[in-house]
């Protein structure tokens, strides 16, 4: 079945811009549009999307109180915005966003922030990503300790994590399959005991698998 979502943002070309980008997937449908933060929380809990995206500045409820208030219900928040500053990408993490994404970050992203989120993974922008690992870690990092052997593949894929790659990217770089590249990054995870991507950026920079 596909992914059913809710668009919340105060700005109806950018409704309209997702909502295109999104419709056009196979998997995804948009189901529903808010325009301010209360109206997302109300339509939401009305409606059950399987994924929220919510803009970070809107009247009535923002973003992080959109996932605030959604937490705990099956429901994923998230956050699509154009202002990537740290307290925000914090505030996002802590109150269970599944995501947060520039809207700068292009279509690509946001296709692929939609289903890491319904695959129970985070997706951060990379502009974000290094940043926020550098400066303190996320919650979860993983235990595993840099005696954890990988393939060589492997530490090519933990390295190109850790710099905020899709695995689009990872994919074309590499010369794999999209499907191949998923395959490697479970089989990281289990070794590594991370449980996402983001966790498995935090193991690599805390590990010193990955490099500036």
């Amino acid at each position: 079945m596909a992914i059913r979502i809710l668009i919340a943002d105060d700005q109806e070309g950018i409704r309209a811009a997702f909502r295109l980008i999104l419709d056009a997937q196979p998997d995804m449908t948009v189901v529903a549009e808010a325009a301010d933060g209360r109206a997302a929380i109300e339509t939401a809990r009305a409606i059950e999307p399987d994924v929220v995206l919510a803009d970070i500045r809107m009247p009535g409820a923002d973003g992080i109180e959109v996932a605030r208030a959604l937490a705990g219900t099956g429901i994923h928040v998230v956050i699509v915005t154009t202002f990537g500053l740290d307290e925000y990408v914090d505030a996002a993490l802590r109150h269970g966003a599944s995501g947060f994404v520039l809207k700068r970050s292009g279509p690509t992203l946001l296709v692929e922030a939609v289903r890491a989120a319904m695959n129970g993974d985070m997706l951060i922008s990379p502009q974000l990503t290094v940043r926020l690992l550098r400066r303190r870690g996320v919650p979860g990092t993983p235990s595993g300790a840099p005696h954890v052997v990988l393939t060589g593949r492997e530490d090519e894929i933990v390295a190109m994590v850790a710099h905020g790659r899709t695995n689009a990217e990872i994919a074309a770089e590499l010369f794999l399959a999209p499907g191949t590249v998923k395959n490697h990054i479970a089989a990281i995870q289990r070794k590594i005991e991370a449980r996402n991507r983001v966790a498995i950026a935090a193991w690599a920079w805390a590990t010193g698998r990955a490099e500036p």
